[in-house]
């Protein structure tokens, strides 16, 4: 961790609703200038942990720090400097694109000339150059989405808290998302978010903490994660008489799992494995290397969360 203050930090975070704990002692800290990954199921405590580090939901123990500031007690003033991106877009429909960045602008205090100073490299960014009198009703979900991730912008935050950025969104407007976050940590900008998509992390942040029932249960790079809690290579397969091959794959590998009609088998050499399936025509394979979905499904389990 970097010697500058910390653009993040929280120890020992508890939060509970009646008699449900959602925040189970938390720590969190988040050098300046990365991406951080906050990753687990529904239910996991993710946005109330974001909540309670944006100094919107008070936490029932535990201390913050948000850019140096304590948190609650100088959450606005940490605010000021913090942009956010949330898990559902709330552009306001009676106005323009433009007028979207102008009145959030204004929120923090700044001279409308100063906004409107901004609008052409905010637009340019968010990839809706052009687009500045346009209805809100007009765009689509991946304009709406980068609109959102733009007004986030306005201020020129320090850190920006983003929630299921690019959730709903098509391949190809998630990757221009995507590609746009990265520009931002080139910048320097500090970044910290939640996502269901594992690819997302993966490919963007520097670091990820996974979550389940309140409580932290792993971190690190997405690297380290996979060489700390997954053999390195895995095959799915599938087809008729999978069950009964499971029990041959269980010799052959030292784990085995099975998800609906899936058998994932995983293997620091998969080679047997795949020389027995060769054999097999009856069963369909896919042979790839472990990624952060498997650590997150070993860690977190397969049943659904609703």
């Amino acid at each position: 961790m970097s010697a500058r203050v910390s653009a993040l930090k929280a120890r020992a975070l508890r939060k509970s609703y009646g008699a449900l704990e959602v925040v189970s002692g938390l720590d969190l800290e988040v050098a300046p200038g990365e991406c951080f990954g906050l990753l687990g199921p529904n239910g996991a405590g993710k946005t109330t942990t974001l909540r309670l580090c944006l100094g919107l939901t008070h936490p029932d123990a535990g201390e913050i720090e948000l850019l140096g500031e304590p948190v609650p007690a100088r959450a606005r003033q940490a605010r000021q400097r913090i942009g956010v991106v949330p898990q559902f877009d709330n552009l306001d429909p009676d106005f323009t694109v433009a007028e979207n960045l102008l009145v959030y602008g204004r929120y923090f205090g700044m001279a409308p000339r100063a906004i409107a100073a901004k609008l052409g490299g905010l637009l340019e960014f968010a990839g809706l150059a052009g687009r500045e009198d346009a209805r809100i009703n007009t765009l689509s979900g991946g304009m709406k989405r980068r609109l959102t991730l733009a007004r986030a912008l306005v201020n020129d935050p320090q850190l920006l808290f983003m929630d299921e950025p690019t959730t709903g969104l098509d391949p190809q407007a998630r990757h221009l998302i995507w590609e746009r976050l990265r520009r931002l940590t080139q910048e320097g900008k500090t970044l910290v978010l939640t996502t269901h998509f594992m690819e997302e992390a993966e490919r963007l942040c520097h670091r990820l903490a996974i979550m389940d029932r309140g409580r932290l249960i792993a971190a690190g790079t997405p690297r380290e994660l996979i060489a700390a809690h997954i053999e390195p290579q895995v095959v799915e397969v599938h087809g008729n008489g999978y069950e009964a091959w499971m029990e041959q794959a269980r010799r052959l590998a030292p784990r085995v799992e099975r998800a609906g009609d899936t058998v994932f088998v995983y293997a620091a050499d998969a080679a047997p494995v795949l020389a027995d399936l060769r054999g097999r025509p009856e069963l369909a394979y896919l042979h790839r290397p472990a990624s952060l979905e498997d650590v997150f499904l070993k860690l977190t389990g397969r049943d659904l969360r609703d």
